[in-house]
């Protein structure tokens, strides 16, 4: 029996999460322990511990952010790093007939694991950039803000009254244009490895379109992929409560080019979206 592998793909705060933890409902094999939940994704990250670790391992070894929120790549993999990613895949392959993972980090690796994994499917979840970068603006300054909440009542009334709209303009400014790039960067990856990938290697989906076409896609999957899976409702895991609002961050964004940029790459990929 062939192996079938599913490579879940999309940059941070795209509903990578929300779409594996689906997936798994639906029966597929994503990793035998999970990363939990906690700030910034209370139902649970749904991150195969062990492709996280190592892809935390090699962009500190490569003096890049663990977190994956960088526009650089690891210029050259190691033989050791190569080998060390060829070990969890055979085990992987070893155990299961069918198998994927999630870490939105695999974006920045989408090269390699095309080389190691060369019959691989790719269920890639794009979300527009106005609502990623949003969403990562939002977690981010709320990391900072819980260390002055955790202060005496005299500090946080202060930080509520007077420091924190100033303090949310400042981390914005510093922030936004970060952000946005890394959004293009991931997202000009993961473009680059469907356009030389067979048409029905890949789907391109967001959690919006789940909502109504779950059916549709997951007869594919079935179909065309050959994934032994048993559907379950996207509607039932979607909390709409959950999903955060977006900000008008494009204003803290001075290089307005990068935005246009953001623009057309996210109509070429939406182009993708379809199931038939």
């Amino acid at each position: 029996m062939q192996k079938r592998v599913l490579i879940i793909t999309g940059m941070h705060r795209s509903g990578t999460s929300l779409i594996t933890q689906w997936l798994s409902r639906c029966g597929l094999q994503t990793g035998e322990r999970l990363v939990p939940g906690g700030h910034g994704n209370v139902e649970g990250h749904f991150e195969d511990i062990e492709f996280l670790k190592m892809h935390e391992e090699i962009l500190a070894d490569h003096n890049l952010p663990k977190t994956g929120l960088t526009v650089d790549h690891v210029a050259q993999f190691t033989i050791y790093e190569k080998e060390k990613l060829k070990s969890v895949i055979k085990v992987k392959q070893q155990l299961y007939d069918q198998w994927g993972w999630k870490d939105p980090r695999t974006c920045l690796f989408l090269d390699v694991y095309k080389e190691l994994l060369p019959d691989a499917c790719y269920l890639v979840i794009l979300r527009d950039y106005q609502s990623v970068v949003s969403s990562l603006l939002r977690r981010e300054f709320k990391w900072m803000e819980n260390k002055y909440l955790a202060r005496k009542y005299f500090s946080r009334l202060i930080w509520k009254k007077f420091r924190r709209a100033r303090r949310m303009v400042k981390f914005y400014n510093d922030h936004a244009t970060e952000y946005l790039k890394v959004w293009i960067t991931y997202n000009q990856d993961i473009l680059k490895c469907i356009e030389t990938l067979p048409r029905d290697a890949f789907v391109v989906v967001n959690y919006s379109m789940l909502k109504d076409e779950d059916e549709q896609v997951f007869e594919y999957m079935k179909s065309k992929w050959n994934l032994a899976l048993k559907y379950s409702r996207f509607k039932d895991i979607f909390k709409e409560n959950l999903i955060g609002p977006d900000v008008a961050f494009e204003q803290y964004v001075e290089d307005k080019s990068l935005i246009t940029e953001a623009m057309a790459l996210q109509e070429k990929l939406k182009a993708y979206m379809v199931t038939d």
